[in-house]
């Protein structure tokens, strides 16, 4: 079974209290020592036994030393705190007046406590209230002219957005008229309407005034056959 735990309390049996306080304060000299040597530390131990027997170790040549180190590091820390403490104490209330300054000036602005003020004063408080208004016009002059380029690239954008509409419609309707010319019921119905003596010739293009088409000389023989075969004789009449 393993080892209970230990109850942190006073012995009351003053021979194990004795015994006990005995092996405890070796070993923590030994613990000390170690330290000392693995960790190249300075260590300094004091005991007082219950009847004040004092038992101590030092690293260094004495505890003395190592005690007068300490109070030295000690003295130094609370003056640096102190001086630290005293540093940001004076920071906080060079804050909070120039807080409250700023708070008056503002008022001041606002017109508000302007009874206390005298004639130089409010003549500095007319100025700067002043350029505060001419800055204040000339962000807002910019601001328009700034606003008034915008609208004018956008209307610039929007009439070349319509010239390009414009000219797409023209471009269908010119195409639609264009097929409307050249539709083939149309052509078909013309066709119908001519005499059939000028059907052969509807179809030829048409010639510049003072020039005449040419006609080969088998077709124009074959044409007066025609015509002869279609001229009525005198016997039938």
């Amino acid at each position: 079974m393993g080892r209970g735990k230990v109850v942190l309390e006073r012995i009351e049996n003053k021979i194990n209290r004795q015994v006990t306080f005995s092996k405890r304060r070796n070993g923590m000299l030994k613990k000390a020592y170690e330290l000392s040597v693995l960790c190249d530390a300075e260590v300094a131990l004091i005991i007082f036994s219950s009847r004040g027997k004092l038992s101590e170790f030092g690293s260094s040549t004495s505890v003395s030393q190592t005690l007068e180190k300490y109070w030295q590091h000690r003295y130094t820390s609370d003056v640096h705190f102190a001086d630290e403490t005293q540093t940001l104490y004076q920071e906080v209330l060079r804050l909070k007046a120039k807080h409250e300054s700023l708070q008056l000036s503002q008022r001041r602005l606002l017109g508000e406590e302007l009874e206390e003020l005298s004639m130089k004063e409010l003549y500095n408080i007319e100025k700067q209230v002043d350029r505060a208004l001419t800055q204040a016009r000339q962000k807002k002059v910019q601001l328009l002219l700034e606003r008034m380029e915008e609208l004018r690239k956008r209307e610039v954008e929007l009439e070349d957005e319509n010239k390009q509409l414009k000219s797409q419609l023209e471009l269908e309707q010119s195409f639609q008229a264009a097929q409307g010319l050249g539709d083939p019921n149309i052509e078909a119905g013309y066709e119908d309407n001519i005499p059939p003596s000028q059907a052969n010739h509807a179809h030829l293009p048409s010639l510049p005034q003072g020039y005449h088409q040419f006609i080969p000389q088998e077709r124009a023989s074959e044409a007066r056959l025609d015509k002869g075969a279609n001229k009525p004789t005198a016997g039938w009449l």
